[in-house]
């Protein structure tokens, strides 16, 4: 496989990642409100730093705006998730996981 590749498949990983937070958040406050604007802005330096950073061509860019847009999706499903399963989410992940971590202990 060629190293661009690699390269534009390392960081659609890292932008699905690190969209899923932000995607989690985002499902937990009022749509076009301050949080939810940035909930889904923050994310967008991480991700542009990264393609600079390794020099990847503009013309990925609509991979990785699949892969923001779908680490956001999976981060709101797994708000849904956790909500459906009678856990109150919280507006933060990482919160919400340390909390089911100490009810499992």
């Amino acid at each position: 496989m060629n190293k661009t590749w690699l390269t534009v498949i390392g960081i659609s990983l890292f932008t699905t990642v690190i969209n899923l937070p932000f995607g989690y958040w985002r499902a937990n406050v009022a749509k076009f409100s301050k949080a939810w604007f940035l909930a889904v802005h923050l994310p967008v330096p991480f991700v542009v730093a990264a393609r600079m950073g390794f020099r990847v061509s503009f013309r990925f860019i609509p991979i990785f705006l699949l892969s923001y847009f779908l680490g956001q999706w999976l981060g709101a499903r797994w708000s849904r998730a956790m909500s459906r399963r009678g856990l109150s989410p919280s507006s933060c992940l990482f919160v919400d996981l340390m909390k089911k971590s100490s009810q499992n202990q």
